[in-house]
């Protein structure tokens, strides 16, 4: 990049996907503000983030929906993910019940343009495991979507995850930036938080 030229700006909307209490909102609050609350609450409906993560010539802002993972907010998750550019799906590595939702997740959105990444978060609790890494890994693999161990505790692999789907996105002009989940944000619709 020549010097005194500012790096281009890709925005990307990106959501985060998976059951209650794997920790999405600890990971995007790491990220985010790299930060950590031993009890977060849950999130009600979604909850909405910017941050930002710097390649060599460019920079890409993502515009984050972490999605509630009570059952009962679920019919809501495609409100959030329509037309995002990425996806990180989250498991607690200590639950198996956990990874097999995200499989579900994983083939909803298969048939999608939306990158997909699947997050094993919970690695500092690596006594505790119950889905194994090359289960994961191999379940990645053979659908053709990123894997990554993370600690939203510790930090292990966030920023590391979030750098890599940056990597990742397909870069556009800014024509297309409607196409690949980001929308001018005078139009941008906010949704109140869904209180039962």
């Amino acid at each position: 990049m020549a010097s005194g030229t500012p790096p281009k700006v890709f925005h990307f909307k990106l959501v985060l996907l998976g059951d209650a209490s794997v920790g999405k909102s600890c990971l995007v609050v790491r990220f985010a503000k790299g930060e950590f609350y031993e009890y977060q609450e849950p999130t009600i409906g979604a909850a909405f983030m910017t941050q930002t993560v710097s390649l060599s010539s460019e920079v890409v802002k993502y515009e984050i929906w972490d999605t509630a993972g009570q059952e009962r907010y679920k019919s809501l998750a495609p409100m959030y993910y329509r037309g995002a550019a990425a996806a990180v799906i989250v498991f607690d590595i200590t639950s198996r019940e956990s990874f097999d939702a995200a499989k579900s997740w994983v083939a909803e959105l298969q048939n999608t343009d939306t990158l997909i990444a699947l997050a094993g978060n919970k690695s500092d609790l690596e006594a505790s495991r119950a889905v194994e890494r090359e289960m994961a890994k191999s379940y990645a693999d053979q659908m053709g979507i990123l894997y990554m161990e993370t600690s939203a505790k510790s930090g292990q692999n966030v920023n590391e995850l979030f750098h890599e789907i940056a990597v990742r996105l397909p870069k556009q002009s800014k024509e297309d930036d409607q196409s690949r989940g980001f929308a001018d944000p005078a139009r941008v619709r906010m949704f109140p938080p869904v209180f039962t």
